[in-house]
């Protein structure tokens, strides 16, 4: 397994981790693998983004934009100039 090193830990948090650890039984490199672990494979289980987006908004009911007459053409980025 690879060796990861992890510098410059704020020490509120660094106690926060050990405390964490004693409550589960581990020691801190093993509690930051458990974090780590659900962390990064936890399951895409219900609805995505853009479906929890649409429910938050779905109250507010149908809204009309004005969208302004474009009078120019869009403009190139500079690195392209």
């Amino acid at each position: 397994m690879a060796t990861l090193t992890i510098r410059d830990l704020d020490e509120d948090l660094k106690a926060k981790l050990r405390v964490r650890a004693a409550e589960h039984g581990r020691s801190m490199e093993a509690e930051v693998r458990a974090i780590l672990a659900a962390a990064l494979t936890r399951s895409a289980t219900g609805p995505g983004l853009g479906s929890r987006i649409r429910q938050r908004f779905t109250d507010v009911g149908d809204v009309a934009l004005e969208l302004p007459e474009r009078t120019e053409f869009p403009r190139l980025p500079e690195i392209f100039e």
